[in-house]
């Protein structure tokens, strides 16, 4: 068994995962993440952005493959090592918010902390730093059903930042949001991972929110490609029907 880089947090060899209804999610993808760095994952939907950051971060057993996180095998893991890891060393963000009504918006941004075994107060802490960075910390004693949706959505963003895991997984974080909030949250979102060392595997079909990465890792049917072949919009004068956009890898 080859052992990953030194210098990778992250690492896959030949990963392949299929879905239960059999259809196919991976096929054979390799990579690295250095420590420190913010990875953009793209393509168009359906690529396999969100199946490869569920294989990375332990959420979806890999049955054929390798992950490795700082050079100790994921893949090997059972169900409860998995789950301590992401509870210990990893922060995630959906696209939609998924908060617990039942709590106000600090004790869910907070909540991570205090699963880890921080006390109250300095899970509080944190959780209102995250939430007044995120414009949302005027809004800490509601709950959820108070709050829009997008403010929803900076709630959960706070609550994967303020534990400072080593690796974020954002699967299309500011989904939810308004084109002219996202502009924010991503700068403070890759503002924070860089002034706190986190690693950032970042999923997303938007080439401006790519562009925010340090490299880019392009996907089309679940397999890594060079270039991406898409349809044109449908206000787009070109008479062809495709454009062809290139992507770093």
């Amino acid at each position: 068994m080859e052992a990953p880089p030194d210098n990778d947090v992250l690492w896959a060899r030949s990963l392949h995962f299929t879905h239960p209804d059999g259809s196919p999610g991976l096929g054979g993808i390799s990579l690295g993440v250095r420590e420190g760095e913010i990875l953009a994952v793209s393509g168009p939907r359906g690529s396999g952005k969100t199946t490869l950051l569920r294989c990375l971060s332990g959420q979806l057993p890999v049955r054929q493959g390798e992950v490795w996180f700082n050079s100790a095998p994921v893949h090997t893991l059972g169900p409860a090592a998995r789950e301590r890891l992401r509870r210990d060393r990893f922060g995630w963000i959906d696209p939609e918010p998924v908060l617990i009504p039942e709590l106000n918006v600090w004790e869910n941004a907070a909540l991570p902390l205090m699963l880890r075994g921080a006390g109250r107060r300095r899970a509080k802490a944190a959780a209102l730093e995250w939430l007044e960075r995120l414009d949302v910390g005027d809004s800490s004693r509601r709950r959820p059903h108070q709050l829009r949706h997008a403010e929803r959505q900076r709630v959960a963003i706070a609550r994967a930042l303020a534990p400072s895991p080593t690796v974020l997984f954002a699967d299309e974080p500011t989904a939810p949001l308004h084109r002219a909030d996202r502009g924010h949250v991503l700068r403070t979102l890759t503002a924070a991972a860089r002034s706190h060392g986190i690693t950032v595997v970042l999923a997303t079909h938007d080439p401006g929110t790519a562009a925010l990465a340090d490299r880019t890792v392009s996907l089309l049917d679940g397999r890594r490609v060079h270039t991406v072949h898409l349809p044109d919009s449908p206000d787009s004068p070109d008479t062809e029907g495709r454009a062809a956009c290139s992507l770093s890898v």
